[in-house]
């Protein structure tokens, strides 16, 4: 054999040994990977060091006057510690473990103490550091549990043994008010795909907080138990947020807009009242009607639902007219019989006019769609592009830009859009072929309240950390003047005149003036159009008119009883106007202010009573005491006097109560120690005992009223 054969047979074997080692080095990995792969994986998860995040507090939500609108409160699992009192110290475990086991029965009554008893001993006997006891445990009950034995630190003799107890807590969101405004406060989604809705979604970054961590570990069974029983990294709590809704007005909105809905027999709804000089939202509410017919706030219909307005868009185009100077509130318009016909298509009224020819103002405060189509088409018909382009400078035509999520995108059509025809231009004059959300409209009817001046809503005005301020939130001016002073001026008499002598009439109330406007909108039934004959009614306006201090905005969806703006919307405008009204002292003025006796009525006849409360009562409404002992009479400033009779209430001595009221009458009888029984109802016409007897205190008395 030559030394050349003697070489490659030595790098034959050298090969083919690295080969088989490789084989080899191949075939365990393969074999630790499918064989005994789970075994392996299982003794590495076993001795897995994780950290688990500790969810912080998030922060509240208030209301404008401070009421909580929505907070976390903490919730607990109790876990069991079986081994934390060693196992040489059995004994006492022994001595405190059937005591423990009564008192969780006692308290959860899910189970009997025999049962908590076998589960703690078996704990015990399987030497379990992290057994269940208990999931969704409040505070409170946290507090009382932690005072059970082996719950709770204690000493034996010159030893001391640590609690059994291991909590996690977890932070649950609820709305103390349930369902007030539960949709624009909202909520944040973070199971899947993260969704944001309401203050909750849009201020996350706020409320949320920093969250902290702990070392867990992994134990045989694949639970996971704290490594420390403190966390490594304490949570930071979440922010405050102060929003601009109002508890009280918030209630009265929900409760009026639901009542119409179930009269009206509609599908949905939504009202929004707004302050008018600072733009922020004192109630918004929202209903749809679910499956079994209950209405329920599923839906943010008064930022995210875009439709034709109908007639209340009649303020753009009436003020569009008013700014450029093509008409007055005098001006004069032909609507005929009530019909106007354009290229393929006839508009109509909804009642046919009581005269052929009518002036601006009796135009707007008739609703007529005739006549605001016909003016636009005059003096816009051969230049649309202006009329657009005002709509669009009154901001219209794009978002308001609102601090929460979900608002729709306006749609106002312009001529070199591509589905500009010979009839869009007057079908926007009243109100169609747009798209516009509830809120978008009011914004532009609360800029007419606020003399010109657009804002955007406000929802949250005031961010806090600790009760320190973090951010304040101002009105957002839009737009500092969408028209001349002059023709906002003309626009609001309009909207007064719609509440005195037009459609809104039946909704204008004697204690304080309104302005507004009725509205009625076809509804687009997509691929079918407008021929289902369903309906949006609406309406928008504000309050007092001569000062106006809050705007409001109704919008009622498919009703089946009735269809009118004025007839379906209107109401809950009343309504909720009525009740702010008497809520809100800042709308009566003062009381020089206010106009007392303005018929000349005769004063209200002053019984008999108190010298001192009936002087008090005299001073607080204006009039003036004089001679109290001789003339006996209060006497106004226009020199009317109402007669006044002090009462003698004398312990034992019968007090004369004819001419009082039951309340007076029973109140001064008790305070002289007679009983009093009582016939018919109105005022004290006879009394059983002559006044001025003395009789013995508790002696019955007889008042017959009429």
């Amino acid at each position: 054999m030559n030394i050349r054969k003697t070489i490659l047979i030595r790098v034959y074997v050298a090969f083919g040994l690295m080969v088989l080692f490789a084989l080899t080095v191949f075939g365990k990995l393969l074999h630790l990977q499918y064989v005994d792969g789970g075994e392996w994986r299982a003794m590495v998860d076993s001795l897995t060091i994780r950290e688990r995040g500790i969810e912080a507090a998030r922060g509240n939500i208030y209301s404008n006057d401070g009421s909580l609108l929505a907070t976390s409160v903490p919730e607990y699992e109790l876990r069991f510690d079986a081994m934390s009192i060693p196992a040489e110290a059995s004994d006492i475990f022994n001595s405190k473990v059937d005591s423990l086991a009564a008192r969780l029965s006692a308290q959860f009554k899910d189970k009997s103490a025999r049962q908590y008893l076998t589960l703690l001993k078996n704990a015990r006997a399987k030497k379990q550091r992290y057994v269940l006891i208990k999931r969704d445990v409040s505070h409170q009950d946290l507090k009382v549990i932690k005072t059970f034995p082996l719950f709770h630190a204690f000493r034996e003799g010159k030893k001391r043994y640590p609690t059994s107890l291991v909590t996690v807590r977890e932070n649950k969101r609820i709305l103390p008010f349930t369902n007030l405004a539960a949709r624009t406060i909202g909520y944040k989604n973070i199971k899947g795909d993260t969704v944001l809705v309401g203050l909750e979604g849009a201020y996350g970054s706020y409320i949320d907080g920093k969250s902290g961590s702990q070392l867990m570990q992994r134990i045989a069974g694949g639970v996971w138990v704290p490594v420390n029983r403190e966390v490594e990294v304490a949570p930071v709590d979440g922010s405050d947020i102060i929003s601009t809704l109002d508890v009280n007005m918030q209630d009265m909105a929900q409760r009026a807009l639901e009542k119409q809905l179930i009269i009206s027999d509609a599908d949905n709804g939504c009202v929004v009242v707004m302050e008018v000089k600072t733009g922020e939202v004192r109630a918004i509410a929202n209903f749809t009607r679910d499956k079994e017919g209950v209405f329920r706030e599923k839906y943010n219909y008064a930022i995210a639902q875009g439709a034709d307005p109908g007639s209340t868009f009649k303020i753009a185009s009436f003020l569009a007219l008013l700014d450029d100077g093509y008409v007055d509130t005098s001006s004069t318009v032909d609507v005929g019989n009530g019909t106007y016909k354009v290229p393929s298509h006839t508009i109509r009224d909804s009642h046919a006019p009581k005269k052929s020819v009518m002036t601006v103002k009796e135009a707007f405060e008739q609703s007529s769609n005739v006549a605001i189509a016909k003016l636009i088409n005059t003096y816009y018909g051969d230049k649309p592009e202006k009329y657009t382009s005002k709509l669009h400078h009154f901001g219209l035509g794009k978002p308001l830009g609102l601090q929460i999520p979900g608002e729709a995108t306006p749609w106002v059509k312009m001529p070199d859009s591509r589905t500009w025809s010979k009839l869009s231009l007057v079908q926007m004059a009243y109100g169609y072929e747009l798209r516009l959300t509830p809120l978008q409209m009011l914004a532009l009817y609360n800029a007419v309240a606020n003399d010109g001046e657009l804002l955007a809503p406000l929802f949250v005005k005031e961010i806090r950390h600790l009760g320190n301020t973090v951010e304040r939130f101002d009105a957002k001016v839009l737009n500092k003047q969408i028209a001349s002073k002059e023709a906002i001026h003309k626009m609001q008499a309009l909207l007064a005149g719609v509440m005195t002598d037009g459609t809104g009439r039946r909704l204008s109330s004697p204690l304080y003036t309104s302005a507004g406007k009725t509205g009625t909108a076809q509804m687009n039934d997509g691929a079918r159009g407008y021929g289902q004959r369903r309906y949006q009614s609406s309406f928008a306006g504000y309050f007092p008119a001569e000062n106006p201090k809050y705007s409001m905005i109704v919008v009622i969806r498919n009703p089946r009883k009735g269809y009118y703006g004025g007839a379906i919307a209107g109401p809950v405008f009343k309504e909720l106007a009525d009740m702010i009204y008497a809520n809100d002292l800042t709308l009566h003025g003062t009381l020089a202010d206010r106009k007392i006796n303005t018929a000349g009525a005769k004063l209200p006849l002053t019984l008999t009573g108190s010298k001192a409360a009936s002087s008090a009562v005299y001073q607080a409404l204006g009039f003036q005491p004089s001679n109290w002992n001789h003339i006996a009479q209060a006497v106004d400033s226009v020199g009317k006097a109402a007669p006044f009779k002090e009462a003698q209430m004398k312990e034992g001595v019968v007090p004369d109560v004819i001419g009082m009221g039951l309340s007076d009458a029973i109140f001064t009888m008790e305070n002289a120690g007679f009983k009093t029984k009582v016939s018919g109802r109105g005022k004290v016409i006879n009394q059983s005992l002559a006044a001025g007897t003395k009789l013995k205190i508790g002696t019955p008395i007889v008042l017959a009223l009429n």
